[in-house]
């Protein structure tokens, strides 16, 4: 293992980086940084985020810059705001006892002509985004023709947010003899095209191989009913008191609607996505960084690009369709040689997908049972324990008040008082889930398990409702197809009624449909099988007969049964639907839809029992 005086780095980098605590190289440092320092060859570095690559191509750019020069040498392009300013941090680190040396941060979202002015007073190192670069570039603010080394940093990611006619603007108005790398987590086919085009036989050097899994992640998913997604990750957040992470979501919808509902049941959680100014942004992710808030939850979209340090969880509220996201995601914690946990919630039509990343990462994601309220109040007084150990006693400001203490106390015996301590943080979790279902479900979908310990986990309901998500990753058509043909036969078999139904299901022909408006719709994430899920556990009722449901935007129509008008209507009373108030109205726009052969003539969703 080498050191970093060992590689011939300029003093004044190494005085910067020994207060910074740098002591030995990481892999990618160590195969990297000899190679910038002796010669001017391209390279493609392979590496998960967190493995220290900004240092790696960062401390050989400073070491050969000339601070006089007054035009760019070097030019970083970055996916994202975020991500650009905290590599020109780093930049201005190393570079502090580096007299004269500049560094600029050029992204959207910002004044241009403040921008355009700090390049006119000259600028050493420009870091930037595509887009912002290119505008620069076509205004003729920016000049390159000094460019002497030019680094793509998470290329894939790049590429992966649209910036391909930016990335190949920018490569192509740039010197040809300049030298290039290019980092990646990944390589899909775009990166590999980049690399051919615009690089000179390029040495590919490695953190790790290339699309597998970063050996620090511990990967794990749980299986659930569709229905009980957030009540899952409610169970994940309180069996992991001093949780650090990000919950990564598909939409902005249901990005904001996860946080408010987070955010209404008392968790330190914040939203982040499209819909934020760059100021509110900018706020959220100061307080994360700060853990005022300890949940972040997220789009990818604008996740890309974060910085943060000691993520304990990357939790996968829904799984992505590219196989690159879950790198990306998962990428976020087990970073600068720390462990982290990626945790996916699945339902059963999103199996497959959990065997494609195992396959294609070459990983294992097994199945974990649900934290039980018992696992819950089991670790949360492990946390008391050790936040006792940890305390600090501050002998000279207690002490004073001790004897008052003491005698107050006195009348408790050990047991008791250690009990009672424990208990300001064990009663709050032992009331809430002490009536709670266990959320564990089977492959057989026949029963819950059986309530857990203490009596936590009651089997309050005898069935669950099967899910509706997108199917697999769109590299994982076959496992789909597999996937979708069992669960159609589980569909088939729930479809049938039960022997020991106090409540018989008509026949089809007998069915009176009163016609309901509910003001959820597409953008709230509902479908259909999420509709009948939420119907059934909002009655309690599994046997309703559901006619024609006409999904809208914003709102739906269904059909159900005449003869549950009232129990439908009261029982959504107080209702909500991932923190959205949901209204249930008798439609009056139509009569009470008439009784309808068993065919269902041009409806287009099967009539189903809820079972």
């Amino acid at each position: 293992m080498s050191s970093f005086q060992a590689f011939g780095l300029d003093q004044a980098v190494l005085q910067a980086i020994t207060e910074m605590g740098f002591q030995t190289p990481t892999p990618i440092q160590e195969t990297v940084i000899p190679r910038l320092l002796a010669g001017s060859e391209d390279i493609i570095g392979l590496a998960q985020t967190g493995t220290g690559k900004t240092a790696a191509f960062g401390l050989p750019i400073i070491h050969h810059l000339d601070a006089k020069s007054r035009h760019p040498q070097a030019l970083i392009l970055s996916p994202t705001r975020e991500l650009a300013l905290q590599i020109t941090r780093d930049l201005e680190n190393f570079s502090k006892y580096s007299t004269g040396v500049s560094v600029l941060a050029v992204y959207g979202g910002a004044s241009m002509e403040k921008q355009a002015r700090a390049i006119h007073s000259g600028v050493n190192v420009l870091v930037a985004t595509p887009g912002r670069l290119v505008d620069f570039i076509n205004r003729g603010i920016i000049k390159l023709g000094s460019l002497r080394i030019l680094v793509l940093d998470e290329a894939d990611e790049m590429l992966n947010m649209g910036f391909k006619e930016e990335l190949d603007a920018i490569l192509s108005a740039i010197p040809a003899g300049r030298q290039t790398l290019l980092f990646s987590a990944t390589m899909p086919p775009d990166v590999a095209r980049i690399a051919k085009n615009y690089m000179k036989e390029p040495v590919t050097v490695s953190a790790g191989k290339v699309n597998t899994g970063n050996a620090a992640i511990e990967h794990l998913s749980h299986l659930t009913h569709e229905k009980d997604r957030y009540e899952v990750l409610k169970r994940i957040c309180d069996a992991n008191p001093d949780i650090y992470g990000i919950v990564f979501c598909r939409t902005k919808v249901e990005t904001q609607a996860i946080a408010d509902k987070l955010m209404r049941d008392k968790y330190p959680a914040e939203s982040l996505h499209g819909d934020l100014s760059q100021v509110q942004r900018d706020y959220v992710m100061g307080k994360f960084r700060d853990r005022h808030i300890r949940i972040l939850v997220a789009t990818d979209v604008a996740a890309r690009g974060l910085d943060v340090h000691s993520l304990t969880h990357v939790i996968h509220y829904n799984l992505p369709d590219d196989l690159e996201v879950y790198t990306h995601r998962a990428g976020r914690t087990g970073r600068a040689g720390k462990t982290g946990i990626s945790v996916s919630i699945v339902n059963f039509r999103e199996k497959g997908k959990l065997k494609f990343l195992e396959r294609s990462l070459k990983i294992q994601i097994p199945m974990k049972p649900i934290p039980t309220g018992y696992d819950i109040c089991l670790n949360q007084l492990h946390s008391v324990i050790d936040k006792i150990h940890q305390a600090e006693i501050r002998e000279d400001q207690i002490s004073r008040f001790m004897p008052e203490l003491e005698d107050k106390l006195m009348h408790l015996d050990r047991e008791t008082l250690l009990k009672k301590v424990l208990s300001l943080e064990f009663n709050r979790f032992n009331d809430y889930y002490a009536s709670m279902p266990d959320l564990n479900v089977h492959d057989s979908q026949d029963r819950r398990p059986a309530a857990g310990p203490g009596g936590f986990g009651k089997d309050r309901y005898r069935e669950g409702e099967r899910s509706g998500s997108r199917d697999g990753f769109r590299e994982g058509s076959r496992d789909r197809h597999r996937e979708g043909s069992r669960d159609r036969v589980r569909e088939g078999e729930h479809s049938r009624p039960r022997e020991g139904d106090r409540e018989r299901r008509k026949p089809a022909g007998d069915v009176e449909f009163t016609r309901f408006f509910i003001n959820i719709g597409k953008v709230d994430g509902l479908d259909p099988r999420t509709l009948m899920g939420i119907i059934s556990e909002a009655t309690r009722k599994r046997n309703i007969e559901i006619g024609k449901i006409d999904l809208g935007k914003t709102h739906t129509f269904f059909e159900a049964d005449a003869a549950f008008r009232d129990r439908i209507l009261t029982s959504f009373q107080g209702a909500d639907f991932q923190g959205r108030p949901v209204t249930v109205e008798e439609a009056q726009d139509k009569k009470p839809a008439p009784p309808r052969s068993g065919g269902g003539g041009d409806r287009p969703f099967k009539k189903r029992r809820f079972n």
